[in-house]
């Protein structure tokens, strides 16, 4: 399986994002470069990190490593909540770290409401834009109201809506309200960190497509218009995940995941999360 098969969709600005990336979420700063190697060996090519998740020198280490021309990956990084007000600099910061000329995906990590600053950030983030230091420039965990919010003051318009999404925690609302504005929508904890790869629904359509469970999840997102971006540390199944891109669900195994909605969220709740990520 190479990069050469993973799906791409194309943004609100007309950059390309491979559907399938790897996320470096809650991987230690000391682990993240090898982890990066591997998934880049293995054929990623769209790479997922964030100030916050403290490894993204390590990401930038492993792209410099990789020997991968620099038009054939797609970087995301994103602001801390705690630099709302300093977006700027924070997205300096941020560039320094990974050694990149470009960003190829910068978001505003949470809307963090008690803050009051999105509004703020996002032209910040427009103007990042406009110097052309990022291709392309979206949120994460925003719910409708803050899309709403943000689409009104906007003068460009948010790319991609990355939000907690899995079989038992399916956002339905919260997707269609992002995609009604135009942003694609991308997924974080893809897999329900694990626990959706238990459910006996999943195990018998893995079973009955002679794959994975963590395939048939990933092939659902895909089969959905979803963005996904699983994370393992492990090399093995790096190239699983990566193999969903050839598995094709019938619309009968569709309509059995969808089913799965529990409401069942393991994130925190945007409408009242206020960390800094320091």
């Amino acid at each position: 399986m190479t990069h050469e098969h993973v799906p791409g969709l194309d943004l609100n600005n007309g950059v390309r994002i491979p559907q399938l990336g790897y996320g470096v979420f809650q991987i230690p700063p000391q682990s993240t470069q090898e982890a990066v190697e591997s998934a880049l060996e293995a054929g990623y090519r769209h790479i997922d990190t964030a100030a916050g998740y403290k490894n993204e020198a390590a990401v930038g280490a492993a792209v410099a490593a990789s020997g991968i021309a620099r038009e054939d990956l797609f970087i995301t990084t994103k602001l801390r909540n705690g630099d709302q007000a300093r977006a700027r600099a924070a997205f300096e910061d941020s560039r320094e770290a990974l050694g990149l000329e470009q960003v190829d995906l910068y978001l505003i990590h949470w809307p963090v409401p008690s803050q009051g600053l999105f509004l703020q950030a996002w032209q910040d983030l427009e103007q990042i834009y406009s110097d052309g230091l990022a291709r392309a420039i979206g949120v994460s965990n925003f719910l409708p109201e803050h899309l709403e919010e943000l689409t009104q003051a906007a003068n460009v318009p948010p790319v991609v809506n990355q939000i907690e999404l899995h079989p038992t925690f399916q956002q339905r609302a919260l997707a269609d309200a992002s995609r009604r504005h135009g942003m694609a929508v991308e997924a974080y904890s893809p897999l329900g960190q694990s626990e959706d790869l238990a459910n006996s629904t999943v195990i018998d359509i893995a079973r009955r497509h002679d794959a994975t469970p963590a395939q048939v999840v990933l092939a659902w997102h895909l089969a959905s218009g979803n963005i996904a971006i699983p994370k393992t540390a492990t090399p093995e199944r790096m190239r699983e995940n990566l193999a969903s891109v050839s598995l094709e669900l019938s619309p009968r195994d569709m309509e059995q995941i969808n089913e799965l909605e529990a409401g069942r969220r393991i994130g925190a709740d945007p409408a009242t999360a206020a960390f800094s990520q320091y």
